[in-house]
Parts: structure tokens; C-alpha cells; sequence
């Protein structure tokens, strides 16, 4: 299948211009004047979806992007606008070039008769196994309007909790990089200066400074070879990250550490309740909404456990009888879970978990944020008190001399 693209005049004479998929530029016609469009100008746009690689690299769809998305089309379905109708709206209103070249797509697929749910399954890149199965459920119990409306709304959460964190973590981030930096000028340029001073009185120097002026020669003589160090240990994290025995190893360090564990603890619950709720309000079964939300989480050590709850279930367990031996799940988690399942009120109870582990984690980056700043000020102190010692007082004391 080629993609076309399309310039027209549609029946009120008013110039139409999209993207189509089809086999050859005759079919793209064909397709175009049965919709009642007078074609312009027709040439092929690409061999098929996926060929936008280069541009979905500089123009990548962020969460941010699906949240406004997910917002204006539930807004336009809740008002009774058509379906495709809005869908070509959409394009319009869309800013990210990416995004818009696949709803275009997405409006004349189901234009053509395809379910909205499987033109988006058929972009997995774009839209997840998530997205696609609310949609999906939303189509068969006849409520898209209201099922998009409550994935705009649970996504804008997630997107609200990821940003307040990202947001937290700036500011320390900037802070050590450019005490770095500030540490790596010194030594290069400003403490062989100093030091040498020092050296060519031929006296006995402290250990601290020794140390520092080694330090200092290395950097400024081997500087290259530091860099590559520093280049291949990024490298190499990012390859052992990749793989399967890494990622598990990684996730597992994630959640033993010894402040933020507790924080990406709760981030991983508030992922899976969060999305554990969304599809069973949206009318997806309890094994599959396990499956789903394994994936949701991005956590290996979660996911193992998720999909061992899974297979319980499959058995005819129940839930929380997995979570219960786990040293991973909180016991506030099981035992709400359990007596959910028992109510048949799961999903009110899941989401009175994700509320109550929400505030959770915005109390403890609140906690971090004003413990940060200490922390900082400690580290400043004694990188200052390091360079008075190594230096300021074996001057003071050689001074002190004549």
C-alpha cells in the first residue's frame, strides 16, 4: 500500500487537501471521486506508513500531543459531530506535522469502512495497546463520546503527575551539571595555576593537596581519554539497559534506592491502578486489563508480577491472592483490592487507590523539592572547604613562613 497525496474540491467546491492510502494512483482516484471530490492534483506522498521515520524523529508525538487529541475529539463526539467529520478537524486544529499526517491517514481509513480502533491498532508506535482497547470498548458498548472523554481526562493526569516530576528534577539536575562543569574548569585551568606555586617551593604538601594536583595533571593531559571513558560508560549503560536481564536489573536498583525507591514505587502502583481502572470502566475484561496494564507500567519487576496475576486469574484466583505474597505491593493495596473484588466495585476502589497514592507522590516530591536544597548547599560547602584546604591554607601556611 502507497500513500497519496491529495489536493480536491469537495461537493460545495471549497479546496480539500489530505493524505490517502491505497494500492495504486488509479484506486487513490477511484476512492476520491466516490466521496464526491474533484481532483486537483494527485502524486505519491510515500511507500506506506512507517516511511515518515526521518520527520517522526524531529516531530515525535509526545503524551502531550495525545492529551489535546484525546480532548478535542471526545469534545467533538460528545457535541454529535460525525466521526470522520471530526476527525478531519482534527488535522487542522493538530500543530505536531506528525501527528496530523496520521490522522489524516486514520480520517480516510475509517472513511473507507475501517473501525477507528483498528486503524489505530494498526500504529502501535503512536497509539498503545491501551489507548486502542478503551477506544475499542467504547465502540462496541456504543459510547465513544464518553469513554474518550475519560481517557482525555485519566491521560492529562498521568501527563500532569509526569511533568510535576520532571519539573522537581530539573532544578537539582541543573544544579549538579553545572558544579561540574565549575569542577572541571577549575581543575583544567585555574588550580595547576595555583598549585604551582606551590610545587616549586619544593615543600612537603598535604595529602589533599597532592591529590588534587594529580588529579588536576590527569585532566589536563589526558582530557581525551576522559571523555571517551565518559562516552562509552554512556554507551554501554544505554546498550545494557536495552536488554532484557539490564532493563530487570535496572528496575529492580530503581526500586531499592534508598529516597526515590519509595517514589518510583508509587509512580509504577499509580500507572497500573490508573489503567487497571480506566479499561474496566471502559468494559474490558479483568484478564486482559491485566495483560494491558503490565505494559503500561514500564517496570520488569511489575510487569513479572502483573502477569503472574494474570495467569492467576486465568486459574480462577482472584487478584489480590498474587499481591498479597509480594514484597512490591503496599498491604493497603491488596487488601482494598481484595475486598473490591468481593463487592464487585474494583473500579471504584482502584481509583480511590490512584487518588490516594496521587497525593502520595506529589507530598513526597514536595518533601525532595525542600530537601534538596540543603542537600546542595551541603555539597557546595564541602567542595569549597576541599579547595581551601588543598590550597588556600598551604599558601596561608608558606606565607606564614617569611
Amino acid at each position: 500500500m502507497a500513500i497519496f497525496k491529495y489536493k480536491a474540491l469537495d461537493r460545495e467546491k471549497k479546496n480539500v487537501e489530505g493524505l490517502i492510502e491505497a494500492g495504486t494512483e488509479k484506486l487513490a482516484a477511484e476512492t476520491l471521486q466516490d466521496k464526491g471530490f474533484s481532483i486537483v492534483s494527485l502524486k505519491k506522498h510515500s511507500e506506506g506508513k512507517g516511511e515518515f521515520s526521518f520527520l517522526s524523529v524531529l516531530n515525535k508525538v509526545k503524551l502531550k500531543d495525545l492529551v489535546i487529541f484525546s480532548r478535542q475529539f471526545s469534545v467533538m463526539i460528545s457535541a454529535n459531530v460525525a466521526l470522520v467529520q471530526s476527525l478531519h478537524i482534527l488535522v487542522d486544529q493538530t500543530e505536531n506535522i506528525t501527528l496530523k499526517m496520521i490522522i489524516s491517514e486514520i480520517a480516510d481509513e475509517v472513511d473507507s469502512g475501517l473501525r477507528l480502533s483498528d486503524a489505530l491498532a494498526k500504529r502501535p508506535k503512536v497509539f498503545s495497546d491501551f489507548y486502542i482497547n478503551v477506544i475499542k470498548s467504547g465502540e462496541t458498548s456504543g459510547k465513544l463520546d464518553e469513554v474518550l472523554n475519560y481517557l482525555a481526562d485519566e491521560m492529562e493526569k498521568d501527563y500532569d503527575m509526569v511533568s510535576k516530576i520532571r519539573g522537581a528534577m530539573i532544578y537539582p539536575i541543573f544544579v549538579f551539571c553545572g558544579l561540574g562543569a565549575v569542577g572541571v574548569v577549575m581543575m583544567v585551568f585555574v588550580v595547576p595555576k595555583l598549585t604551582g606555586i606551590l610545587t616549586e617551593t619544593g615543600a612537603t604538601l598535604p595529602i589533599a593537596t597532592r591529590i588534587l594536583i594529580g588529579t588536576s595533571n590527569m585532566l589536563s593531559t589526558y582530557w581525551w581519554l576522559f571523555l571517551g571513558l565518559i562516552a562509552g560508560l554512556v554507551v554501554g549503560f544505554r546498550a545494557y539497559s536495552n536488554t532484557p536481564g539490564g532493563k530487570r536489573q535496572l528496575d529492580l536498583i530503581k526500586l531499592r534506592l534508598p529516597i526515590f525507591g519509595k517514589l518510583f514505587q508509587r509512580i509504577y502502583l499509580v500507572r497500573f491502578t490508573r489503567s487497571m481502572n480506566t479499561l474496566i470502566i471502559g468494559g474490558v475484561t479483568i484478564t486482559k486489563s491485566l495483560k494491558i496494564a503490565s505494559e503500561v507500567v514500564d517496570n520488569q519487576i511489575y510487569k513479572e508480577l502483573i502477569e503472574e496475576t494474570s495467569t492467576a486469574v486465568e486459574d480462577g484466583d482472584s487478584i489480590s491472592s498474587v499481591f498479597t505474597g509480594s514484597k512490591e505491593i503496599p498491604k493497603m493495596v491488596s487488601q482494598m483490592m481484595s475486598i473490591g473484588e468481593k463487592t464487585g466495585k474494583l473500579d471504584v476502589i482502584l481509583g480511590r487507590v490512584t487518588d490516594f497514592y496521587s497525593r502520595e507522590i506529589n507530598n513526597i516530591v514536595a518533601n525532595l523539592m525542600t530537601l534538596m536544597e540543603p542537600i546542595i548547599m551541603i555539597i557546595m560547602g564541602v567542595a569549597v572547604g576541599v579547595m581551601v584546604a588543598a590550597i588556600i591554607l598551604p599558601m596561608y601556611n608558606l606565607a606564614s613562613q617569611f
